[in-house]
C-alpha cells in the first residue's frame, strides 16, 4: 500500500465506517483461563428414579455409581499486528498519523470485527440446534420462525432470561415490520446495550453487520450461559524510537477463544437459508448384532461416541470408518459434516 506524502491536505482523517462490538456481553464468562491454555469441565450425569420398594436389600433400588463427563476447552485464536509510523513521513504528512490515534483505529477496524466474525461463526457452526429451511426469511413468516425457536428453548427447560436474539440486517428488516417487535425508539430505558436496537419476545435484540455474521444464517437465539468467549490476551504496545526505527512501533495481541457447553448447547438455535448455504443431514443409523453402522454419504464425515456423550463436544469422540460394536444397552450416537455446510444434529440408536 502507499504512503501519501502531503503538499496540503486537511488534518481530518476519513475513517472506515465500523460498528462497535456486538459480542459484549452475549455470553458468560464463568471459567477462569488464567495460567493454563485448556480448561476441563466435569459434568455429573444423575441416574433414574426407581420405585420404591418396601421389602428386601436394595429398597431406594441398586446403589449405582455417579459417572461424570468431561469438555476440553483449548484456547486456539492468538492474533497479533504490528504497524511503524516513521517519523519522517509524519512529519511530511502534517501529523496525522498520532500513535494513539493510529492504535485506536487499528483496534476499532481490524481487532473487533475479527474476534466479533469468529466468535458468531463458532456459535453458528457449534449450536445446539441447527435448523434448514430452504424458505426465504419475509415479513410473512419471520415472527413463526422465530417462534419456532423460542419454542425449542423451551421445550428444553433453557431458562427465559438472558437470551439474545440476534439478526442479520435482512432478517432484521423484516422483523421491524412486525407488530410484536419493540424498537428502541418505543423503550423506556435511558441506555440500550451497543448494537441492540430493541426487544421481542423478552429478547433483546441486537443487529449484526454483515461483514460480521455467519454466511446463509437468518437469526441466532442465544442463552447467555450456553457458552463462552474467553479473552485471555488484549495487549496493545506504543514504542518510541525502538532500535532500528526513528519512530513509532505499533503492537498489539489478543488471545481469544469461544466455546459452547455441551450440556447446555440447547440454550443456542440457529435458523439457516439453504438456498445460501447448506445443513448437513442428521446421520442414518442402524444396530443389528450389536454392531452400529451408519449409511455412506458422498462428502460427509461422521464422528461418534458410545459413552452417552455428545459426539460435537466430547473429547472421547471418534472418527466413523466401519461399524462399531456394542454392548447390550449401549448408546451409539453420532452426527455429519460436510466442506461447507453447517454440521448436522445428532442421531442416537440403542443396542436393545
Amino acid at each position: 500500500m502507499p504512503i501519501y506524502l502531503h503538499d496540503r491536505y486537511d488534518k481530518k482523517i476519513q475513517e472506515a465506517f465500523v460498528k462497535e462490538s456486538v459480542i459484549k456481553g452475549l455470553l458468560a464468562n464463568d471459567y477462569d483461563f488464567s495460567g493454563v491454555k485448556t480448561v476441563k469441565i466435569s459434568t455429573l450425569q444423575t441416574v433414574p428414579m426407581n420405585d420404591y420398594q418396601r421389602t428386601g436389600t436394595n429398597r431406594y433400588g441398586t446403589p449405582v455409581e455417579m459417572e461424570d463427563t468431561v469438555q476440553e476447552l483449548t484456547m486456539t485464536q492468538d492474533k497479533g499486528f504490528a504497524i511503524t509510523i516513521d517519523k519522517g513521513n509524519n512529519a511530511d504528512q502534517q501529523g496525522i498519523k498520532s500513535a494513539g490515534r493510529a492504535l485506536a483505529l487499528q483496534i476499532k477496524e481490524q481487532c473487533v470485527p475479527l474476534m466479533d466474525r469468529y466468535v458468531l461463526d463458532r456459535l453458528a457452526n457449534l449450536a445446539g440446534t441447527i435448523v434448514g429451511d430452504g424458505t426465504a426469511i419475509s415479513k410473512a413468516n419471520v415472527v413463526e420462525r422465530i417462534s419456532t425457536g423460542t419454542v425449542a428453548l423451551d421445550d428444553a427447560e433453557v431458562p427465559e432470561g438472558n437470551r439474545t436474539l440476534l439478526v442479520s440486517a435482512t432478517t432484521y428488516k423484516h422483523l421491524r415490520l412486525s407488530p410484536e417487535f419493540i424498537g428502541a425508539e418505543k423503550l423506556a430505558v435511558k441506555s440500550l446495550t451497543k448494537g441492540q436496537v430493541g426487544e421481542y419476545d423478552n429478547m433483546r435484540v441486537v443487529k449484526v453487520p454483515k461483514g460480521r455474521w455467519p454466511g446463509g444464517v437468518n437469526f441466532m437465539i442465544v442463552y447467555k450461559k450456553s457458552g463462552c468467549a474467553p479473552v485471555k490476551l488484549d495487549d496493545t504496545k506504543i514504542h518510541q524510537d525502538p532500535p532500528g526505527l526513528s519512530g513509532n512501533l505499533l503492537e498489539g495481541r489478543q488471545y481469544y477463544d469461544c466455546f459452547v457447553f455441551g450440556t447446555k448447547a440447547d440454550g443456542i438455535y440457529v435458523d439457516v437459508d439453504t438456498s445460501v448455504k447448506g445443513v448437513t443431514a442428521a446421520p442414518v443409523v442402524a444396530v443389528s448384532s450389536n454392531t452400529a453402522t451408519i449409511t455412506a454419504v458422498s462428502g460427509v464425515s461422521f464422528r461418534y461416541t458410545v459413552d452417552g456423550t455428545d459426539p460435537r463436544y466430547s473429547p472421547t469422540a471418534q472418527d466413523y470408518s466401519a461399524g462399531v460394536a456394542l454392548t447390550s444397552g449401549q448408546a451409539f450416537k453420532a452426527y455429519g459434516t460436510k466442506a461447507g455446510e453447517y454440521p448436522s444434529g445428532v442421531s442416537v440408536a440403542v443396542n436393545e
